[in-house]
């Protein structure tokens, strides 16, 4: 897949984020806010040719250490855009796989976010 398509793949997870949220899915909005963020690194990482070929990454948690070691560690990325992405992983995992249902203050907070990252990672890959 191509960096403009993971691109647009994290928009339209960011608006079904945004709808879930507004009909009061919070399990579900955080999901998608979460897999924009997943998007938005996988096109970084790609279009900053830091990884060449997604399919060597087989985990979220192997991404998510991708994208640290290559774009937070290196400065390209804030340390607050590393730590967010972690945070809506971690609500995710609970809304996806738990019995505890995620808050809205919580879904609110993970589609901020969401919105905050995909569009630094879009600044980044244009200035790259």
């Amino acid at each position: 897949m191509k960096s403009n398509e993971l691109f647009e793949k994290a928009h339209v997870a960011l608006k079904s984020a945004s709808l879930l949220l507004e009909s009061k899915d919070f399990d579900g909005a955080c999901n998608r806010a979460y897999y924009a963020m997943f998007d938005a690194a996988r096109g970084a990482l790609l279009t900053t040719n830091k990884v060449n070929d997604l399919s060597t990454i087989k985990t979220h948690s192997g991404l998510i250490t991708q994208f640290s070691l290559h774009l937070v560690k290196t400065g390209k990325v804030s340390i607050e855009h590393g730590k967010a992405i972690n945070k809506v992983e971690d609500l995710r995992l609970i809304a996806d796989y738990t019995d505890n249902a995620v808050t809205e203050s919580n879904a609110k907070w993970a589609l901020a976010q969401a919105q905050s990252f995909v569009s630094a990672m879009q600044i980044l890959v244009a200035h790259k």
